[in-house]
Parts: structure tokens; sequence; C-alpha cells
């Protein structure tokens, strides 16, 4: 008998499986009804020295036997625990070569084939690997150290076979890992709009455990609907790790994380979290593989109570006041069935309006025709134009996709959505809405209507609507600038797979006007006096000396200026050279001559001085974020 030991794969990649080999074989034909009855079978043992708990067993039989039917098998442990193997499987087909396996696609009354066994077949491999009679799995816990016994016999008469070999794999538990388990639970009741709530998760090694785990981090990445406001623990909400550090079997460690209820009345969100950090393996689960159904894994939901009421939106507050896009505007019509429109918004530029429809847009006589369309029956009690999206979406995960490009930066935006709702059995309405800034994404404020709810810069239709009713309104504000509204139209998971018809109308857009930032430096330098001019040394500002002077001016801002002007009243002691005046992008480099008159073309080359001798003037007709533009001039002491 032989003992070999292997690293086995498993969940913790702890376990080490040890193969113990009978190779004694029998007499030519000495398995049959005389020689091993079942009531005196046939057996072969296996010794095993080392003492360990077991985590699995297999074992592999090489046996010539005609009609093997006629054999019944069993496998017992040193602690008289008895599984059988075989119980009679494969009826006239010759031969074991087998391997018994709990874990094998079939079981062993489906052997059928011959097999081959002689004297010179080598094994392992095993030809063929089946599920014995009996699951190996009652070995399971106990320990491995004696001796094991392979038992055999023959029931019938007339057919014999021979011996050839056995081997007993035993895998022993993995002792080098820590069963971890998350749970979370939400510790307020009935949380409210607008009111705190908690979650509390819990991290546990579980006491059978042979290992203290370290370094354990979960990570609780906080739904939408839910702003972080503290916790009792080692929590960054800005990466949603909980650093739990150490944990030894038994023991557990908690925390609880407080935050703002971001959602009207009836909506609802999911916090999910899972361990994603551990010194040693897990036994039943790897952390951060994103496996629900594993144990490192825990949701709780927070479903928001109280009666729905349509909300109240924040006021839009705009430094350089505002600028309305309305579609009630002979100008901003839209053309039914187009997709793509460019409009003039003031005197700042041109807004673009890009809607992407996986589906079909509709073609609907009694809300404007062919859709997207602008019309005046879906108005949200307005009784004002906007722009339809009527549409038939293939399924409940597809989109619409409205995209905004604005012509410059606005420092803010507010809009209504109207008709966002729902119809059983055929759509529940869901919009997503964000902005861009130069790249980066602006969330924006969300405000629900009695139809819907809001779950951050989400809102979902779960009751209906009428196209002239309020009901169905959301309001989208943006109180930071944007570049860029993006919004996504589709349906939640009151829909159907198949969504029907379903519509929702864009209103007016009301811009905050775009503001910038403008700073100017004034420096100055004496370039030469009347004394250094012969002796040498540093010029002085003496009488006579000449003194040249920089107005520098730099767009801080993240939008171009237009129409800059500047004045600078020159000091008394002083007097203005005339023809001095020069402009370019830096004090250094301006040498774009400039005369003294506040007029001709040398105004606007890009930039324009002019001098009254008392007063230099500056201006510019535009200048981009970031840019400069410098002037500078001279003057004599007095």
């Amino acid at each position: 008998m032989v003992a070999l030991a292997f690293m086995a794969a498993s969940p913790a990649s702890a376990q080490v499986t040890t193969r113990y080999t009978n190779t004694s074989d029998s007499a030519t034909g000495f398995i049959n009804e005389n020689n091993t009855p079942c009531s005196n079978p046939y057996t072969r043992t296996f010794t095993v020295g080392s003492n360990y708990t077991i985590s699995d067993v297999n074992i592999g039989v090489l046996l010539a036997h005609t009609y093997r039917g006629d054999l019944l098998m069993w496998l017992v442990s040193p602690s008289g625990t008895r599984i059988q193997l075989a119980s009679g499987d494969g009826a006239g087909a010759d031969n074991y070569n087998v391997l018994f396996d709990d874990s094998a696609a079939s079981a062993i009354s489906s052997y059928t084939a011959n097999a081959t066994a002689t004297a010179g077949t080598t094994v392992p491999p095993y030809a063929a690997t089946y599920r014995p009679a009996s699951v190996l799995s009652g070995f399971n816990g106990q320990s491995s150290a004696g001796t094991w016994t392979l038992e055999i016999c023959d029931r019938f008469n007339g057919d014999s076979g021979t011996f050839y070999q056995a081997d007993l794999y035993l895998t022993s538990t993995a002792t080098n890992y820590a069963d971890l388990s998350l749970n979370k639970t939400l510790l307020t009741s009935n949380p409210t709009s607008g009111s705190s709530a908690t979650f509390r998760l819990t991290v546990t090694n579980a006491a059978t455990s042979p290992q203290t785990a370290t370094g354990i981090e979960v990570r609780d990445m906080l739904p939408t609907g839910f702003s972080f406001t503290g916790s009792n623990g080692s929590y960054n909400s800005s990466t949603g790790i909980w650093s739990v550090g150490s944990l030894a079997p038994g023991a557990s460690a908690s925390i609880d994380i407080t935050g703002t209820v971001n959602a009207s009345a009836g909506g609802s969100f999911t916090n999910t979290a899972e361990i994603v950090s551990s010194s040693v393996p897990d036994i039943d689960s790897t952390p951060d593989n994103g496996v629900t159904s594993e144990d490192d894994y825990a949701s709780a939901t927070l479903t928001v109570s109280g009666t729905r009421t349509a909300g109240v939106p924040p006021t839009l507050t705009c430094p350089a006041g505002f600028i309305l896009f309305d579609w009630d505007l002979a100008a901003n019509d839209w053309a039914a069935g187009t997709t793509s429109n460019n409009y003039t918004l003031g005197a700042i530029g041109q807004i673009q309006f890009l809607m992407q429809n996986p589906g079909t847009w509709l073609n609907n006589a009694s809300v404007g025709g062919q859709s997207p369309t602008r019309q005046a029956v879906v108005h949200g009690a307005t009784f004002e134009n906007s722009v339809l999206q009527l549409v038939d979406l293939p399924d409940r995960s597809s989109v619409v996709t409205t995209t905004i490009t604005l012509p410059a930066i606005m420092r803010g935006a507010q809009f209504r959505i109207f008709d966002v709702d729902y119809a059983n059995n055929q759509f529940a309405d869901r919009m997503e809405v964000e902005g861009r800034y130069q790249g980066a994404t602006v969330i924006p404020i969300l405000t629900n209507g009695v139809s819907n709810y809001v779950v951050g810069n989400q809102a979902f239709g779960d009751a209906a609507s009428n196209n002239d009713s309020a009901d169905g309104n959301i309001t989208v504000t943006f109180n930071a600038p944007i570049d860029t509204i993006i919004i996504r139209y589709g349906n939640h998971s009151l829909a159907p797979t198949n969504p029907g018809q379903q519509g929702i109308a864009i209103h007016d857009i009301n811009f905050c006007r775009p503001t910038t930032s403008i700073t100017a430096i004034k420096s100055s330098s004496v370039i030469s006096d009347p004394v250094t001019a012969i002796t040498g040394g540093t010029p002085k500002a003496i009488p006579g000396a000449t003194v040249r002077y920089c107005l520098l001016f730099t767009n801080t801002g993240d939008t171009a200026a237009v129409n800059i002007s500047a004045s600078d009243a020159l000091p008394g002691d002083l007097t203005y050279t005339a023809g001095t005046l020069k402009s370019g992008t830096s004090c250094s480099t301006a040498a774009q001559a400039e005369d003294d008159d506040s007029s001709g073309a040398d105004e606007s080359d890009p930039h324009g001085a002019a001098s009254t001798g008392t007063v230099v003037t500056a201006s510019a007709t535009s200048l981009a974020a970031g840019a400069t533009y410098a002037v500078t001039f001279e003057m004599t002491v007095d």
C-alpha cells in the first residue's frame, strides 16, 4: 500500500488530497459466489497513519469480472461507517475500471459499457468516473487515521473475477482559512423623504474558523438616494471602503452608516456591500467577485414612507440673470420626425438637441403626429408647447438618449419633463438626468410629481397621469455650471419585458447666463534716468526718468469674456509719453503698436488701447478662458 499526497483545488486553496493505493492482486478468478459471498466478502485495506479531518473521499477500483452485475461493493471507514459503492450495476457488462466520486455527472447505475481490466492495465487515471450508490460525503468530518476497508462480494453463480488495484483518495479539511460572512440591516423604521436613516454592516468570522483574518475590508458604495452624513467606524464615503481590521474565530465587528434619504415617498433603493479583502482565504466565498449568492455579500432595501405629494423644486438663483429657451417661440419649431436640431439662444450662440432611439418613433395624430415633434397636447397643465418623445422600446433596458449641447458654460438650469408615469402591463417610465461640465459629470436635483417618485437623479413612474395633468411632471434643477445636459428615458422593473407605447415631453429650459472672471495686474519698471544714462548702473525714479507700465488682464474663469474695457488713471507726478502704447499677450511680448486715440482698426487687432494723457484705456472684443492680454506704455517722472 502506497500513500501519495498532493494539493487539491478548493475555495480556500488550502486542502491536501492524499492517495492510498492497494495493488495486492487476488488469485485469478478468486472473486466468485463460493469464495467471496456477501456473508464473507473479499476485502482490501488501506492503512492511514496521519490523523486529520476529512472533507472529501473518492475511491477507484480496477477489477476484472464477467457479468459485473453480480458484484456489490462497500467502503468502510476506521470508525465503522459503511457506505455502498456498487449495488449490482452494469448487468451483463464486464469489469470495473472506475473512480467513485460524489461530484461525477452520472450515477454508477448508468455504468453499462464493458471496461478494460487486466494485470497490465495502468491506473490512475481510471477509465470512467461515476457517483457511488450512496454518497461518500457520509465520511466527511471523520478522522482519517486507521484502517479503511474495501469490501467486494459476488452474489450469483456462474461468473468470477480478479482484483488488481484500488486507490483511496482522502482530502483533508483546510486549516488556513477564515469563514467570513457579511450581514446588512436597515436600523431605521419607516424612513421618510429628507429624514436620516442608518444601515448597519456586520462582519463575522465563524467560530469554526481555524484562522484569525486580518486586513479585512468591506466595500459599501452608497446608492443614489442616500447621502452620507457620518459613521461610527473607519468608513471612507469616497471609496466606499470600511476598514474592519482583524477578527479572531467567533468574533464580529459592526459599523453604522448614516445618511439623508434623498428619495420621495414610495421610492426604494437597495444598499449592497461585499467583503473585498482578507489576509486568508474564505472557505466558501471569494472576496470582491460580485457573486451575490455568497455569504460575503449582503444587501438591504430602503422604501421611503409617507404620503406622496408633488415636491417643491429649489429656487434657481442666477448671479448674471436668466435666459429662457422657449418652445413657444416660432423660431424654435421642431420639424416632426427629426432627431437633431439647432436653435439660437439669444446672443450666446447655438443650442443643439440630439435624440437617439434604439426603438421606434411612433406616429400618433392625437399628440402631434410623427414623433419627435413640438406639440401642446401633452403639456403638464401649462398649456404650452414642448417636444414630445412618443416611442416603442424593444425591451425594458433600452433607453432614448437626448443630448443637449449648450453654446457656453451656463451657471445653472431648470426645466420640466411632462408625463412621467405608469400604465399597468404597458410601460413604467424611468428618467435619468445628468449634466457635464468640461467632461465631468454633474448631478441635478430632481423634484417629483404625484405620479412618480425620485431617487437621486432618477425618476420612476408608478401611477397614471393624464396628458394635461401636472401629476406626471418632474422638475430638473442644476445649481452648478454645465455645458451639456443628458436625458435618458426608458422603463423600470414594473414594466413588461416588451413595453408598449409610452411618451414624455421636454418643456422650456431656463438657464443662468454665462459669467466669467477677469483679473487685472498693474506693474511698472524704471527703464532709464538722466544720471545712469551717463554713469551707468540701475535706473532710479528721479526727475527725467522713464517708467514703463504694464496692465495685464487674465480671464481666470471657464467662459470666454466679450467686450472687455478697462481704464487706468495715470499718476499726477508723471507725464504720459505719447505714442508709446503697445499691446500683446504678455508684458514682455507686447509689441503691437496702438495709437493714442480710441478709434481705428488698431482698436480690434485684437486688442485696443488709447490715452487722453491722464487716463489709459484698454479693450478687447473677446478673451478666451485662461487667456491673457497686456497693454504697455511709458511715462516720464516730472
